[in-house]
């Protein structure tokens, strides 16, 4: 039982100061890429609890060295998982963004508006193109150069492998509106070309400039 105590006492008090860390970075300082940002906290979060245990919680704690690094490993699970499915849905879902805006307007709106609260509202109110070219740009996967968005090397295999694993592994039969279909496991099936593609990029590999 004491080991059990100790080890819950150590990963709640790993997670208290992650919370504590995150919460201060979201409130006051920049942050580019949420996960990414979260994720970085959960890396300085264990700077102050190393500090800590070695002080304080080594002395008090009843744990071999096994049993504390299994709770350390437990804590930085939860707080990736906090950060994966906390800040980074409630910032990128857009299943949450209707609820919101169902809560906004009364709580119900007419179906037929989804379409246009999508392009008229939801874009402008979130910065949606404005936050996923950022998020793309922190990550390496595109450049804009000239007025074109250009995918770099790892942009390129980042689509190839989203693109493989929908083609191949999403759901054949899920259901959409009342209806079982494949649709979104080929999204470009019936998309038409547009007039929006830019030249080649130069020789150089499209760096920024």
């Amino acid at each position: 039982m004491k080991t059990f105590l100790s080890a819950a006492a150590l990963i709640v008090i790993y997670i208290l100061i992650f919370l504590a860390i995150n919460i201060v970075h979201f409130l006051y300082f920049p942050v580019r890429v949420v996960l990414y940002d979260t994720l970085l906290d959960i890396v300085i979060g264990a700077v102050p609890f190393a500090i800590l245990y070695v002080l304080v919680l080594r002395k008090r704690l009843v744990l071999s060295r096994l049993e504390f690094t299994l709770s350390l490993l437990v804590s930085l699970l939860i707080a990736v998982n906090y950060a994966i499915s906390i800040p980074t849905v409630i910032d990128r879902s857009l299943s949450a963004y209707i609820l919101e805006k169902l809560a906004q307007r009364g709580g119900a709106i007419q179906f037929s508006a989804f379409p246009r609260i999508f392009t008229d509202e939801y874009m402008k109110e979130h910065r949606l193109v404005d936050i996923r070219l950022t998020e793309q740009l922190e990550s390496g996967t595109i450049v804009i150069e000239n007025g074109c968005v250009r995918l770099t090397d790892r942009g390129r295999l980042v689509a190839s492998i989203t693109r493989f694993y929908r083609t191949h592994f999403l759901p054949k039969h899920r259901e959409i509106m009342g209806a079982y279909t494949d649709a979104l496991t080929d999204p470009f099936r019936n998309s038409t070309p547009g007039d929006y593609a830019c030249a080649a990029p130069a020789p150089d590999g499209g760096k920024t400039k």
